[in-house]
């Protein structure tokens, strides 16, 4: 089954819930028309990866710190207050898949932590899945709380069955396993991290899971920083790549079908077709034929992690 898929690769409104989400509306019905039944939007792509944490010295200008946080906080996407709504309602009037990288919010139990999630929403416009990346990387600790194992699922799609990973949980072999052992046919990794090292390690992911893989940073230069961005241009200048972006679409082969797009803003067309993932299990199948669950076994704790329990008699 041969189906078209698009990447997108354009700018947030940086820190701004609702404009971001507005502009992401005119890009999925690009993508719709041209085709494409399954998008992929970037890592933290709602209201915008916060990229500062990796140019404020730790301990620094705690004033700017904390009033970025606040607004990224404010701006967060709170699930359960209906934020995806617009989304999962294109959704469902497109017929597509989205998968989109957000900041979210916990507003059930805390009310305040922020978490680094990716979700998967479906054809019929309900949310397939929820996923918290497990482990922030470096300074994102001072942005994300850290998620459990109850978004490590792999979901079926009309493009196939997606999974999903953020940014250097692809470095995390046990978390690769897991969801190569819930026959994983595309593995999608919304990410920041553009680098040819980041590059290499999706090409692996391909060629090891015998599974599509998708990778996507947001393009975005200075100049797409909005005016109203605390110390823009104390931080940025406007014609510096903050990130290059590389949207890139991988066969189970590990060869490169479309992509890396360097230094610009759009978005990746392919075709992928997911009879070449199950024929190339036929020589490598890790969590088939080719595992040794004899020797080596993992043990996957999905259940949802709560800070308290409450009984009400």
């Amino acid at each position: 089954m041969v189906t078209k898929i698009a990447v997108i690769q354009t700018p947030p409104v940086m820190l701004q819930r609702d404009a971001t989400i507005a502009g992401m509306l005119e890009t999925i019905d690009e993508a719709a028309s041209a085709g494409a039944i399954l998008l992929v939007f970037p890592e933290a792509y709602i209201p915008g990866y916060p990229t500062w944490i990796w140019r404020l010295k730790p301990g620094g200008d705690m004033a700017l710190s904390s009033e970025l946080h606040a607004r990224l906080r404010e701006n967060a996407v709170d699930l359960s207050a209906g934020h995806l709504d617009a989304l999962q309602e294109a959704a469902a009037r497109l017929s597509i898949t989205l998968v989109v990288g957000i900041n979210e919010i916990d507003s059930r139990y805390s009310g305040t932590t922020l978490f680094n999630s990716v979700v998967v929403i479906g054809p019929d416009g309900t949310l397939l899945n929820r996923h918290r990346k497990l482990m922030p990387t470096n300074p994102e600790r001072m942005v994300w709380g850290m998620g459990d194992g109850s978004g490590l699922r792999v979901v079926d799609t009309p493009a196939g069955r997606v999974g999903s990973l953020i940014c250097w949980e692809c470095y995390m072999p046990l978390a690769r396993h897991a969801l190569y052992s819930q026959a994983m046919e595309i593995f999608i990794n919304p990410t920041w991290d553009s680098s040819d090292t980041c590059l290499a390690t999706l090409r692996h992911i391909a060629k090891e899971g015998g599974c599509w893989v998708i990778g996507t940073a947001t393009a975005i230069q200075g100049s797409d920083i909005p005016d109203t961005f605390p110390e823009r241009d104390a931080l940025y200048t406007p014609e510096e790549w903050i990130n290059v972006g590389n949207a890139v679409v991988i066969a189970p082969s590990g060869d490169i079908t479309a992509g890396p797009m360097n230094r610009e803003k759009g978005i990746l067309y392919a075709d992928i077709d997911i009879e070449t993932a199950l024929r190339s299990r036929r020589s490598l199948d890790v969590a088939g034929h080719y595992g040794r669950p004899d020797i080596f076994s993992l043990t996957v704790n999905r259940a949802p992690q709560a800070p308290a329990v409450f009984t009400d008699s």
